[in-house]
Formats: C-alpha cells, structure tokens, sequence
C-alpha cells in the first residue's frame, strides 16, 4: 500500500515477522487493565486478555520514501545470508529483494539509505556478498549512520549479534566510501519541517534517530525502534528488553508521541503489525493509535 502525504510516498518493504511473550518483550510490566485498554482500538488473534498468556508480535520491514525525485531506504532489515549469534537472524533467505522490486524500485535505484540505528534487524541488507566479499548492496547510494550509534558499534561487544552486524553490513560501507556519518540531528533534504531530517531518539541505542519528513502535507515519523508494538503506545513508560539505555528510552518514547499526537504527524513504526502507518491520539491516562489503513485495529487478525 503507497500512503500519500503531500509530496511523500511511502510504501513498505517486508521481511519477515516473529513474536516473543509480552512480559518477557515489555519486562513484565503488563497489566490486564493495559490489555483492555489496547482492546479497545487494536486486537488480533495472538492477543490474550491475561498477561500472562499475550503475545507480542512484530514484522521486521524497511520503508521506502519517495520526495522530490529521491528514493530513500529507511533501513534494510536482517538481510540474508549473514552469520548471527541469534537465530532469528542466522543464514536467512527471504525476498525482500523481490518486495523492494514490487515498489517499482531495484537497488541500483536507490539514493539514500537512512540507518534509524545500528542494530542487526535494520543494517542487514546493506550489503551483499559478492565474489566472497560484503558489498554495498545499493551502489549509487549514499548511506546515512548517525555518530552517536556509528561510535557506540564500533566498538561493543556485550551483544554479539549487533557486533557482527556492523562488521559485515556497516563497515564494509564506511570502507566503501558511500557512508555519511551524521549528528543526530542532521538536516538530509532541504531543510527542517521542509524536506527529510533527523531526530534524536536515543535510548534504544545511544544515536537512535527517528527520520522526519515533509513536503506540503501532514509530517512523516520513521519511528525505528522506539516503538515496536501498539501496547507500548498504552504503555510508553515500560521498557522495551533490548533498549540500551531503558529510562532514556521510555523518555524518548513518551515524549515522541506526545509530539506526534500535537502536530497530527503520522507515525511509521518499524515493526507494528502490518500496515503499520498512523496517527497518535491523545486517550484515556496516555495515548491510542488510529491507524490509516481501514481495517485495522480492533479485531483485525
């Protein structure tokens, strides 16, 4: 589906999806009072009543934005073939190359590639092996990888998955000339509140940035990571299990959405259900979301 604000297109690229039990995703904070709560405007059929037995379900995708004559790539999910110490993301194959080609778009296409962070599920398909050796999969493409996230990967070593990944698909792009490493709030296109720009978002990783853009319509939030599922919009000040920093992230959280519900920006989350573009509303103690594609929401498997 191509969603339409002003001058933007926005289309999704999907990859896969996985789940995990919602207190294990959310630290065990869910109540059933938060269940009913979400029930009231999202539902589907791996959501229980009971905390206890609800399961969190996200699809890993990549966006792509259409401005001005640019084709930009906002992240590039796990890729295939890559070695992982997780097995959610060890020796794929999937076709996310054929779903990019059903946006009308092939790699060679592609202008920008816009890395909202550093993790494994969002650098993957930055690069290909070819002739035994990983190569920017988007040749005439400049990437953008904030300094923050670009600092912090380049040297971590407690989660080996993340390691690995910017081994294999974030330095051979650096080694490649093609990589832009930018201030988390660096203007892309144009300028701020006119074109494409980034945000800080840290917290998730410690140079999260959330993409902005806008272009003679409502403003368009590419979310990655600070959010991943609809219960976090009823519940923002839980942490996520993988966010680096865990109160900068609920803060983080909180307070984009509080943005996004002021300005009628529409949100891009990288993992909610599919088709995952919305609107945050201002609701009961916090927020709900209305999502932009009929026939989502409650109900809807």
């Amino acid at each position: 589906m191509r969603n339409i604000l002003g001058k933007l297109a926005v289309q999704t690229v999907r990859e896969g999806d996985g789940q995990m039990p919602m207190q294990f995703a959310l630290c065990g904070g869910v109540q059933a009072q938060d269940l009913a709560e979400l029930k009231q405007w999202y539902w589907s059929e791996e959501l229980t009543d009971d905390p206890a037995t609800a399961v969190f379900r996200i699809e890993v995708r990549s966006f792509v934005l259409q401005v001005d004559g640019l084709n930009v790539l906002v992240d590039s999910c796990c890729g295939n073939g890559k070695t992982r110490s997780v097995p959610w993301a060890h020796q794929l194959q999937t076709d996310w190359l054929q779903a990019l080609g059903r946006t009308g778009l092939s790699p060679a296409d592609i202008h920008l590639v816009l890395c909202t962070h550093l993790h494994a599920d969002h650098v993957g398909w930055n690069t290909q092996l070819r002739d035994g050796r990983w190569v920017p999969t988007f040749p005439n493409a400049r990437y953008v990888f904030s300094r923050k996230d670009h600092e912090f990967f380049s040297t971590q070593t407690h989660e080996a998955h993340n390691r690995e990944a910017y081994i294999d698909s974030v330095l051979p792009v650096i080694e490649s000339g093609q990589a832009d490493i930018v201030e988390s709030d660096h203007c892309v296109h144009r300028e701020i509140e006119d074109g494409i720009w980034l945000q800080d978002a840290a917290g998730h990783s410690p140079g999260c940035v959330v993409v902005n853009a806008k272009r003679g319509g409502a403003q368009a939030m590419f979310m990655g990571d600070v959010l991943h599922h609809p219960m976090q919009v009823v519940r923002p000040d839980l942490p996520f299990f993988a966010d680096e920093v865990p109160a900068e992230a609920c803060a983080t959280r909180q307070r984009l959405l509080a943005e996004a519900a002021d300005k009628g920006a529409v949100m891009f989350p990288a993992h909610f259900p599919d088709a995952p573009g919305g609107r945050v509303l201002r609701a009961g103690r916090g927020f709900a979301y209305d999502f932009l594609q009929p026939g989502r929401g409650r109900g809807t498997t």
